[in-house]
């Protein structure tokens, strides 16, 4: 008979450096994705095309488009997840902030920037997940949902995405919502084949 594997609590430290890593990739992701004029799903999208059409800086209208969902988070997740959520969307807000003084492009294709962009988002986000955190909004509703065995998270925002990116139509010419939609694909496949309920045992 095999032995039952059964979950190791993941050490302090070992959170926060994965708070810190995967809010870094996440805003890589972002600030790639903002170069190259794409759209993302989530709070994110919302927040890219606030930037676009607005003028307002990602990081700030990212933050307070998270707020709200915070009550939903406490409720439904507890306070240690709504405490990691709240220092990863803060963190990813810092750091879109100040990944383009790190890095600049001279030639991006918008097609590398929608797959790798997005794989960056995917595995940030990823990393977050496994360490009971989100990047507030729709993640906490996506964790929700899939702890409840309901829908898997990367299914369920692969819809909504889609959904921020009819929207994106309006904002974005339509080859640059095209290739927003290939980066749709990487991060939810990203998500919904790596983050399965048993298929990874850790617990925060």
């Amino acid at each position: 008979m095999n032995d039952i594997q059964l979950p190791q609590r993941h050490h302090f430290y070992e959170d926060m450096l994965a708070l810190l890593l995967g809010t870094l990739l996440a805003a890589l992701g972002v600030t790639i994705y903002a170069e190259a004029t794409l759209a993302v799903g989530g709070v994110a999208g919302m927040s890219l095309l606030l930037h676009y059409a607005t003028g307002y800086g990602f990081g700030p209208v990212f933050f307070v488009l998270n707020l709200p969902f915070y009550a939903l988070a406490i409720g439904r997740m507890g306070w240690a997840f709504t405490l990691r959520t709240f220092a990863a969307v803060a963190l990813v807000s810092l750091f879109a902030r100040l990944t383009p003084m790190w890095i600049s492009f001279g030639h991006l294709e918008p097609l590398y920037a929608a797959v790798v962009g997005g794989g960056l988002i995917g595995i940030g986000l990823l990393i977050l997940f496994r360490h009971r955190a989100g990047l507030g909004g729709l993640n906490i509703l996506a964790v929700y949902l899939q702890d409840r065995n309901i829908v898997r998270a990367g299914y369920f925002q692969l819809v909504v995405d889609l959904m921020i990116l009819v929207a994106a139509c309006f904002v974005l010419p339509l080859d640059k919502v095209a290739m927003s939609l290939v980066g749709a694909v990487v991060i939810n496949l990203i998500l919904a084949i790596n983050h399965r309920p048993g298929r990874y045992l850790g617990m925060s």
